[in-house]
């Protein structure tokens, strides 16, 4: 005979916090740069704009605003310490990550680099990880996460 569940009384949903931090380069547009809802943490697409001044780095335009050349290297340490600023700003750390998508607008070209670099950083990690090849990004960057992480 098959056990019936019965439902239980309904858990009292928390409003998912938002974070935001200045350690980060600020969203383009109106949302934060996390949620946290229980225990997992949201990241919004985070780029590796500098927090400071909001440049690119390694990035090099043309006087029509168009790519010349970029560094996916430093492209990449910029983007990693970006998520790690908005992971501490949400009580969280770079070892509580479970769930990374990358977006790469060179697959072929920048994979093997970025590849080797996300190596170093998640080595003791073991998120799960999902890369995509984009056509482009909101600003002239080369690479994007979107992660989720526990607190």
């Amino acid at each position: 005979m098959a056990k019936k569940i019965m439902p239980g009384k309904p858990k009292m949903q928390v409003a998912p916090s938002v974070i935001s931090t200045k350690a980060a380069a600020k969203p383009l547009g109106a949302y934060p740069h996390a949620r946290v809802l229980g225990n997992l943490v949201f990241l919004s697409g985070i780029g590796p704009r500098n927090a400071k001044d909001n440049s690119i780095p390694g990035l090099i335009l043309d006087k029509n605003g168009n790519i010349k050349s970029y560094d996916i290297e430093a492209e990449c340490h910029s983007v990693f310490a970006n998520v790690k600023s908005v992971l501490e700003a949400a009580g969280s750390s770079w070892e509580k990550i479970v769930d990374v998508t990358v977006f790469l607008t060179h697959m072929k070209k920048d994979f093997p680099v970025y590849n080797k670099i996300y190596g170093d950083y998640f080595k003791n990690v073991e998120a799960c990880r999902t890369t995509v090849e984009v056509k482009s990004l909101p600003t002239p960057i080369a690479i994007e996460l979107k992660v989720i992480a526990t607190l």
